[in-house]
């Protein structure tokens, strides 16, 4: 296979993890508590991590920087897995992972808070088409009062861009990899959710094999596989390239959820899906094109003379890269 098509497949194979972990999350808190969950995830995440960087004994130690951007990004993360995940227990798999991709478009608008510049007005259409999506989505067979499972998502969305404009902040101009920072974070996780989940651990004697598949799916092909392998496929392509693979996640939990969970989209759920999806990408592609050529701080500038300072979005990962895991 070409090293180009073997990347796209590694970036869709992300995807289609990604856009999975909605369905096993799901599956998880049917026989387990939130909360245990979350720490078995965490606790599994962090094992598998510290087995891979006791692998890598030329990379050294940990730096300062990485300790210090990787707890607060590690309790930023726990607030993120912990709304989604009671989420993702009161709704579809399908919803959740539609829902959640709503972080592409917040965003952006969180990390140009308190910067010169704004972002074009196609961009805020294309934000609206997401909140009219969102609204057939929670309505279901008919407009009602949304669902509580609707909202957490929907506030997880919120959450996610504010962990991911803090990762694009907090990591610029730092020299910080990748592995040790999931792996702070992963600690940071499970000491969080320890004291929160101890009384519901004994549960976790009597989770049958199905249950521990479902936790080692999340923790090591949902969070630690998915990561790195990301990280490896975004090396070797574009950033847009990678964007519009890894954008296609909840294509992926639409796709699982109805296929393997037996869930089905009424007609307003279905056009809901189909907004969000094509509302999502045309933010998207807006905001990466506006971020390639941003407008001069110095409006009165001449425009024969290029300008010295151009204002752009933080650096980091994709805005999708944040799924959960």
């Amino acid at each position: 296979m070409p090293d180009a098509r073997r990347t796209d497949a590694v970036l869709l194979l992300v995807a289609l993890v990604w856009g999975s972990s909605y369905l096993s999350a799901q599956t998880a808190t049917a026989v387990l508590p939130v909360l245990v969950v979350l720490f078995a995830r965490y606790a599994l995440s962090a094992l598998a991590c510290l087995g891979l960087v006791a692998a890598d004994r030329r990379s050294g130690g940990w730096t300062r920087d990485e300790l210090r951007v990787g707890v607060p990004l590690g309790i930023t993360q726990a607030a993120v897995l912990v709304v989604e995940t009671y989420g993702v227990a009161h709704t579809s798999a399908a919803n959740a992972g539609l829902i959640i991709s709503l972080t592409i478009v917040l965003t952006p608008l969180l990390d140009r808070a308190g910067r010169r510049g704004g972002l074009p007005p196609s961009f805020y259409a294309a934000a609206g088409v997401c909140l009219v999506a969102v609204a057939l989505l929670m309505s279901g067979n008919g407009f009602h009062a949304p669902r509580l499972g609707d909202l957490l998502m929907l506030a997880a969305a919120l959450v996610r861009a504010v962990h991911v404009a803090l990762v694009g902040r907090l990591t610029a101009h730092r020299a910080i990899r990748p592995l040790r920072l999931t792996t702070v974070q992963t600690l940071v996780g499970t000491a969080v959710f320890l004291v929160p989940a101890a009384s519901g651990l004994p549960d976790l004697a009597r989770v049958g094999a199905g249950g521990w598949a479902q936790l080692l799916y999340l923790a090591l092909f949902c969070s630690v596989f998915a990561f790195l392998a990301q990280t490896w496929a975004v090396q070797r392509t574009s950033a847009s390239r990678a964007s519009l693979l890894l954008g296609t996640e909840p294509v992926w939990a639409a796709a699982v959820g109805i296929g393997l969970a037996g869930e089905h989209f009424t007609p307003l759920t279905g056009l809901g899906a189909a907004l969000l999806i094509a509302g999502t990408y045309w933010g998207q592609a807006v905001e990466r094109a506006h971020r390639a050529h941003p407008e001069p701080k110095d409006h009165d500038t001449p425009r024969a003379s290029p300008p010295s300072v151009r204002e752009t979005t933080a650096g980091g990962p994709p805005i999708t890269s944040s799924a959960p895991g």
